[in-house]
């Protein structure tokens, strides 16, 4: 039997591991903290039996990928819940605008623009399950739908600021603003719609769910999975080269590019080496949980039912604190990502106190304090927030890249969204996965965030370094869950 070591236990780290171990691998997992899961890790960060997002938290992409399809994970206990808005975007004065599944229903709510935001969204949401086959993959490959992906690249490489001109209303420019500011970039860049066209095709697709019980749920059953095939998990065990790695014919490295380079050490070739070290971070996230009696009493009433609520105020006030977070200067108004998941999973809520997890976009490597900026950027669109706060916690950027070292400067999407780096992460490759191995009798590869398709929960970075170790192995990648009948072939590798 082949064995694989896999190192680190993030989404991305276990969907490998779950992938190798259903083709037959003997998987071992190892985790340098003493709990698994990277940036899926809940806990009582504020007050005791409240349970907290420490980072990831709500999940577009995670619920219909080759991935998740491949295994059964409710049967490990995990269960998605739905809020009613997908998303909101709150603006002064009790303004705002919201996003439902239903294009229909979003559209109807945009006054002037109601036409253009069906026009949009509602082609490519009805293409949005092809395309993701397409695009949760590396750029480099024979695409399975063309047209479609073509027509999703159409709005996905133009700048935010572009595509913004489409819409006349100052609500909906700022809904697309805010699901853009996801990728941490410059509204006037190439490619900077990319993530913001993604997440929001895939809320009137798929739906913007919270994991029941915390993002911690996803990691256990991806651990449980694992478990139930034989593989194992170690905690507590910091691998710093290869010597500290047993045996292996495949290694996993669920790391960020510059600790693969450390580890693999001469056993990658020099060039991968060279191209993984220049491989860039992006700006940082400065995090505030937040413990509210009652919730947030945000004057936008839709708001109110939103998982995500975006906070910056009009499309020009996020696209400028952007910039400024790109050119290494923290805005006094922050663009904030807030997220309410007891609205879709009241279990989350403890005697009507109810767990808030938020961060504020800062420049990487951010030393200041944020925690009152973020205070004041809530309070501006919910009046008698401050008054409601119960207890919180902050973390700033160097607690964030201590937590997990693969969020670099406080990066806590694995790299900057970079058009070369949308396009190429970690490097330029036909195989961005394999990384080296030489000498050693064994495949290296990198299975994290810095891979395509970027971050998220969905494991499709671990899926499609896995599919490429078991491609090299001559072993197929099992597509449908045991029981289903279904013939096992190879999907989701280069």
């Amino acid at each position: 039997m082949s064995t694989a070591t896999v190192v680190g236990s993030g989404p991305n780290g276990l969907a490998a591991a779950v992938t190798l171990a259903r083709a037959g691998l003997d998987v071992t997992v190892l985790e340098a903290a003493d709990e698994i899961g990277g940036g899926t890790r809940s806990g009582e960060v504020t007050l005791p039996g409240l349970v907290h997002d420490r980072c990831s938290a709500i999940h577009p992409l995670a619920v219909a990928t080759a991935f998740s399809r491949s295994v059964d994970l409710a049967a490990h206990g995990l269960s998605w819940a739905w809020p009613e808005v997908q998303y909101s975007h709150p603006l002064d004065g009790g303004a705002g605008a919201a996003v439902y599944r239903s294009v229909d229903r979003t559209a109807a709510s945009l006054g002037k623009d109601t036409a253009t935001w069906r026009a949009v969204f509602g082609p490519l949401s009805r293409n949005f399950a092809d395309v993701t086959e397409d695009f949760l993959r590396p750029m480099v490959h024979l695409p399975t739908h063309p047209l479609k992906l073509a027509h999703f690249g159409a709005f996905a490489g133009m700048p935010a600021s572009v595509v913004a001109r489409l819409w006349r209303t100052p609500q909906a420019r700022a809904l697309f603003g805010g699901v853009a500011a996801h990728a941490f970039r410059p509204f006037h860049a190439l490619g900077s719609s990319a993530i913001g066209t993604a997440l929001g095709t895939a809320a009137h697709t798929f739906g913007w769910p919270a994991a029941v019980g915390g993002s911690a749920a996803i990691a256990r059953a991806m651990a449980d999975t694992l478990e139930s095939l034989g593989g194992r998990i170690e905690t507590g065990v910091r691998v710093r080269s290869l010597a500290d790695v047993p045996d292996a014919r495949i290694v996993m490295l669920d790391t960020s590019p510059r600790a693969a380079v450390e580890i693999a050490g001469s056993a990658m070739p020099a060039a991968v080496s060279r191209a993984l070290s220049r491989y860039r971070h992006g700006p940082g996230a400065f995090a505030v949980h937040f413990a509210v009696e009652g919730g947030i009493p945000w004057t936008h009433e839709p708001s109110r039912q939103a998982g995500t609520v975006h906070v910056g105020g009009t499309f020009g006030e996020i696209s400028a604190a952007e910039r400024q977070v790109n050119r290494g200067v923290m805005p006094d108004r922050p663009f904030v990502l807030v997220t309410q998941q007891s609205v879709a999973d009241p279990s989350r809520a403890v005697d009507g106190v109810h767990p808030v997890d938020t961060y504020a976009h800062v420049p990487a490597g951010f030393r200041g304090a944020a925690t009152a900026a973020v205070i004041a950027q809530i309070e501006r669109f919910a009046p008698g927030f401050r008054d409601r706060i119960v207890a919180q916690t902050s973390w700033d950027v160097a607690h964030i890249e201590n937590a997990d070292p693969n969020f670099v400067g406080g990066d806590i999407v694995t790299g900057g969204n970079s058009l070369r780096q949308l396009l190429f992460r970690p490097r330029i490759a036909l195989d961005p996965y394999r990384t080296g191995g030489r000498g050693t009798g064994r495949g290296i590869y990198l299975c994290s965030a810095a891979t395509p398709p970027g971050a998220g929960a969905h494991g499709m970075c671990g899926w499609n370094a896995a599919g490429s170790a078991l491609r090299e192995l001559g072993l197929p990648v099992l597509t449908a869950p045991p029981g289903t009948g279904e013939s096992p072939g190879y999907t989701g590798s280069v």
